[in-house]
């Protein structure tokens, strides 16, 4: 297949790329050339931005169109508008789509977030999961049964900018005494990178539409075995300290952000998302510590590098001390 990846250069776009030409699809990107320009010099690549300048996509149709950088709506709408001619399109939204994540077990047909604001121009953390809805609709629209869009939960893995899962490897790769949340029971969903990109590739080979959630494992896995495997994959010696829900909140942690992976009690479903329809076609998971093993390796790749999430070591030290205090 003749496939247009927009975006192509960063994280997801990059294992895309990497598993359609294991594939043998030929492959073009579609980005504004200034992250990893030099990436992939045998792929075609076209230059442009899709908030404005689409010229270089005027006149092209492609076998597949794989869309990893909508944000809003109307963009995505141009974008898909250009390209209504290609076989078939590709977007990839969010589980942040859905409106109330105190349910567990939320399938495709749970409620989704609603803009309140009226701002379809502007991406901010509160309306990015409704923006990411518009942009599911307007691409529905376009390409009607040959639109696919696609809801990741976390994803995770090599080269990935956000941090969020890599801290925990990293932290305990440090060793001594790790605070984590005493929320042992608790489920964490998320995906390799590399897992969903061969499984994308396989739903446009196959030309696949609707709508699937798409994070995993695929099997309930609790805080407290996350946390072992990082253990077990680490060089260092560490010591887990569980640390009570209320405590960490007393002292104004962020969850997701301070501590990632964890959020309270009553927003678990965002850690519970039923994922059985993409396992039904196809979507399959490496095992935890090869990703954990991969993500550690990028991270020591990164020399001087400061991770953009999770506790500094002077806020963790300090809360540890409270809390062993008692």
């Amino acid at each position: 297949m003749n496939i247009l990846i927009l975006g192509g250069t960063v994280f997801l776009g990059i294992q895309l790329v990497n598993s359609a030409l294991k594939r043998n699809h030929n492959v073009t990107i579609f980005n504004r050339g200034k992250r990893n320009p030099d990436i992939f010099p045998d792929v075609e690549k076209l230059i442009g931005d899709r908030a404005g300048d689409l010229e270089a996509l005027k006149g092209r149709t492609f076998d597949a169109v794989i869309d990893t950088s909508g944000h809003l709506p109307g963009n995505v709408r141009n974008s898909a508008e250009i390209l209504k001619d290609s076989g078939h399109y590709t977007f990839i939204s969010s589980i942040s789509a859905y409106k109330d994540f105190s349910k567990n077990g939320m399938n495709e047909s749970a409620e989704t977030g609603v803009l309140t604001d009226g701002n379809t121009e502007v991406m901010t953390m509160e309306n990015y999961g409704a923006l990411k809805v518009l942009c599911e609709n307007a691409v529905s629209e376009v390409f009607g049964e040959r639109a696919l869009n696609i809801r990741p939960g976390l994803i995770v893995g090599e080269n990935d900018w956000s941090d969020r899962f890599t801290y925990w490897i990293h932290r305990i790769n440090q060793g001594g005494k790790v605070l984590v949340p005493e929320s042992k029971n608790y489920h964490t969903q998320f995906v390799d990178v590399k897992d969903l990109a061969d499984w994308i590739i396989k739903m446009s080979e196959e030309k696949k539409s609707g709508l699937y959630n798409a994070t995993g494992p695929d099997y309930p896995l609790t805080m407290e075995e996350f946390m072992k495997s990082c253990q077990k994959v680490s060089e260092k010696d560490s010591e887990l300290v569980w640390v009570d829900e209320k405590f960490i909140l007393d002292e104004n942690v962020a969850p997701w952000t301070e501590l990632p992976l964890w959020v309270p009690k009553e927003e678990q479903g965002v850690n519970n998302v039923d994922i059985s329809k993409a396992i039904k076609d196809g979507l399959k998971f490496r095992p935890l510590e090869e990703t954990l093993r991969d993500t550690l390796k990028f991270d020591k790749s990164r020399k001087d590098y400061t991770l953009k999430t999770g506790l500094k070591a002077d806020r963790e030290a300090e809360i540890l001390k409270k809390w062993l205090i008692g």
